[in-house]
């Protein structure tokens, strides 16, 4: 049976009843994917059990996020084969059985966690993060930065919730126990929601428009634009800043004469200011424009990078917290903005292209730039690379506007 389909345009974001559930769904969905951010958490853990060297237990969180890509791209690629909620439920099957396994690693081979927490881990949390972004844009397509901010808001807030949780469990019961809890609760999570993500052509009751009225790129043809390249590698720089401080900014902040309590405050609070970031950046877009938006946070990371030359007290504190937000800022915006230049339609595959430059970020600067010791010249680096991401918008604006011309 078909229903009739009405455009998108003529309904109020609350009466796109199938979109919102889709929305809320997917948002409590990325709640739980953001485990990604929380590795931090169970480094020290992890090395007292294990008796690993804590510098190697974090390599850890960078094969999570380097394969948390790979899902993005794999994820995107087989939208164009499998239902949404089939991919939901696989990568969510993925990354619980990644977890569960963690638990019973022996100690002789600890060095398995970064394939059993980090690759596969990281590959299902990417597969069920892009479908859940692609299928809450499609479901709002005017209103691409509000459904991209709320559902990616969720994802970083996860580093709020999860922390401290995982602390707790660990103390009342101990490492290995709460891997297999953490993996028995993103199991029922999934198990509860996964068919509730769904891509409007894939709904009897859709009442979102299909019909496309710009060029519907496939990502082999985005991979021949210069647009692509603008994009990808201005995501590579933009996130340079954040990445560089992340690992270290409790010690940072205890360097510069803060307490410890205050030093694990500023953790919490990055986490806040990351959610925060994806999702008031997307909405700033939809209101005064993406590379306008975009511009605007990485303009503020320059000055940023460049305060913490000095920054002490407050200062310190709020400058962190403006990094943060702006780094969620960027997560919350590529999405959209590759959307923008390349249609929706194969959204998943274009976004997973697009985060080759977030991985190539993730990867190379911190290894690069944490090999300078001193803090003066690493941030007016982290500056410089920063101003060349804004370069790169600046570019990717100028080519708009002569082929609008």
């Amino acid at each position: 049976m078909t229903t009739k389909r009405i455009k998108e345009t003529k309904m109020t974001i609350l009466e796109n009843k199938q979109g919102l559930k889709v929305l809320i769904t997917g948002s409590m969905l990325q709640l739980f994917m953001g485990i990604i951010y929380v590795w931090s958490v169970f480094v020290i853990p992890v090395s007292e059990v294990y008796s690993w060297n804590i510098v190697h237990v974090k390599f850890t969180a960078s094969f999570m996020l380097s394969f948390f890509v790979v899902g993005i791209l794999i994820g995107g690629k087989l939208q164009a084969k499998m239902s949404a909620p089939k991919i939901v439920l696989l990568g969510g099957l993925i990354l619980s059985i990644g977890i569960f396994t963690t638990a019973f690693l022996p100690n002789n081979l600890a060095w398995l966690m970064y394939i059993t927490y980090g690759v596969v881990g990281g590959f299902g949390v990417g597969a069920v993060y892009n479908t859940v972004i692609s299928a809450a844009q499609k479901w709002f397509p005017q209103n691409r930065g509000f459904a991209a901010g709320v559902t990616i808001c969720a994802f970083g807030l996860a580093t709020v919730i999860f922390a401290p949780l995982i602390e707790t469990l660990i103390k009342q019961f101990d490492l290995r126990t709460t891997f297999v809890i953490l993996a028995g609760i993103f199991l029922i999570t999934i198990l509860a929601l996964f068919r509730f993500i769904r891509m409007p052509d894939d709904s009897a009751n859709s009442t979102v428009s299909t019909q496309h009225t710009q060029k519907q790129y496939t990502m082999t043809e985005a991979l021949h634009t210069k647009m692509f390249y603008y994009i990808a590698f201005s995501l590579m720089f933009a996130t340079a800043t954040f990445f560089v401080l992340n690992p270290s900014f409790k010690t940072f902040a205890i360097a510069r004469g803060l307490s410890e309590t205050i030093g694990t405050a500023i953790v919490m609070m990055v986490g806040v200011a990351n959610a925060l970031g994806r999702l008031g950046t997307p909405l700033l877009s939809d209101k005064i424009g993406r590379e306008k938006a975009t511009l605007t946070i990485i303009f503020a990371t320059i000055v940023c990078a460049i305060i913490l030359c000095f920054a002490e007290g407050y200062l310190l504190m709020a400058t962190i917290a403006v990094i943060a937000y702006c780094y969620g800022g960027v997560a919350g915006i590529y999405p959209v903005i590759t959307s923008d230049y390349f249609g929706v339609k194969n959204i998943g595959s274009n976004y997973g292209a697009v985060m080759v430059g977030f991985a190539l970020s993730a990867l190379i600067f911190p290894m690069t730039i944490g090999l300078i010791e001193n803090d003066t010249i690493k941030f007016v680096v982290l500056a410089a690379i920063a101003s060349t991401a804004a370069v790169l918008v600046i570019m990717l604006t100028i080519t708009k506007r002569k082929m609008n011309a």
